[in-house]
């Protein structure tokens, strides 16, 4: 994989830079160097062919450094620190996983300043657009790969947070007594855990069971032996599965014993939808009685039923940690929701980071979406004030 070569590359200032262009190169070439550190960093943690392609990046991004160092001259022999943005990226990419930097990495390419600067050059650019396509594509792996628990776990928490946020305003602003609003806390906290609990467990099991009555079963090798040759129905099985009548014949010979082999390349299937049903045919037939594949991706039912609980209990129970620590009254209230809206701009901020967006921006429409429903509940609360002591 190649990139544009600088057109700039052989050129040298006419004239003496300005101390502004001496400043902006030097930071440009700090940049530069840390980004390509970090591209390395990963393309040495990383196998095959990612591995190579962030090299490959990471070769770009000192070819772009070179220039900077090219036009300084004989300034570049101080460059400037890195932006705090760049220092960030390289702690993480040292201590954390490959898709939370990636993601990050996607975004910092996204905002380069060089298409409005005129001493980058239009390949270097360009060369910035095309990097954040690649990492866009090599992070969407990682991001298919988090995208369900990441999903339960932001749902999970979130919904802890805000509901349980919204019922004990909702109750404080009626005028009960501080242990009240506590009690009820603690009761939404684990109505609301095992609620989520029971149905995600339910869920879980219902799309087994779902997939469990359309996998194919042994029928076909426990009845073979004892079928009509002239008015085989075995055929009928593999064409409903999707196969083409002559796939579904050559299937049945199989079975049949009438071939040796296990398939026949030259038999080709309607669409993939069939492929995928000769692929489960074999396996529940051969291999795996269960056809393991879907229940592995889809995880266990009790599994399933505990994260959602813990998810949801996690975050259900920050609104209420003032009362335990004996605060009472509006100032519980407050402290709740400063507690919860730190938890709210951070789960925000882990959404906006993994799809590529502004971290502030994703934070802030989670901490607005949290407040708007907790400060409703506080005002419906205000309206059935039952001034309780």
């Amino acid at each position: 994989m190649g990139f544009s070569e600088s057109p700039h590359s052989d050129h040298t200032p006419s004239t003496e830079p300005t101390s502004a262009q001496i400043r902006r190169w030097r930071h440009y070439l700090a940049d530069e160097l840390a980004e390509a550190a970090i591209y390395q960093h990963l393309a040495d943690r990383a196998s095959g062919q990612q591995g190579e392609i962030l090299h490959q990046v990471a070769v770009a991004e000192g070819r772009h450094a070179e220039h900077w160092r090219r036009l300084l001259g004989p300034y570049a022999d101080k460059p400037g620190r890195p932006s705090l943005r760049a220092s960030a990226l390289m702690f993480l990419a040292k201590h954390f996983g490959t898709v939370f930097v990636l993601a990050l990495l996607q975004r910092a390419e996204s905002r380069s300043p060089y298409r409005e600067d005129p001493d980058a050059s239009e390949a270097m650019a360009a060369d910035e657009a095309v990097h954040e396509e690649i990492i866009r594509a090599l992070a969407t792996d990682g991001r298919t790969r988090l995208s369900g628990n990441f999903r339960a776990a932001v749902f999970g928490a979130n919904d802890g947070l805000v509901s349980n946020l919204a019922l004990i305003m909702g109750i404080g602003a009626t005028g009960v007594s501080s242990s009240i609003v506590m009690v009820s806390g603690i009761a939404g906290l684990l109505a609301g855990a095992l609620s989520m609990g029971a149905g995600e467990f339910v869920s879980v099991r219902s799309q087994r069971e779902l997939l469990d009555a359309s996998r194919p079963t042994q029928v076909t090798l426990e009845v073979a032996p004892e079928l009509d040759l002239d008015a085989n129905e075995l055929t009928l099985i593999y064409r409903a599965r999707g196969m083409t009548e002559e796939a579904a014949e050559h299937r049945a010979a199989e079975r049949l014993g009438h071939f040796e082999c296990d398939c026949d390349p030259s038999l080709s299937f309607q669409d993939a939808k069939a492929r995928a049903a000769l692929s489960r045919d074999q396996n529940v037939e051969y291999d795996d009685p269960r056809g393991s594949d879907d229940n592995q991706a889809l995880g266990t039912d009790l599994g399933a039923a505990a994260s959602s609980f813990c998810f949801f209990a996690s975050g259900a129970i920050i609104p209420i940690l003032p009362y335990f620590f004996g605060l009472g009254g509006g100032m519980a209230l407050l402290v709740g929701m400063f507690l919860v809206g730190l938890a709210l701009l951070f789960t925000g901020g882990c959404v906006g980071l993994l799809s590529g967006a502004s971290p502030l921006k994703r934070g802030l429409r989670q901490l607005a979406i949290g407040y708007g429903a907790a400060i409703a509940t506080y005002l419906l609360g205000m309206a059935f004030n039952t001034t309780v002591a």
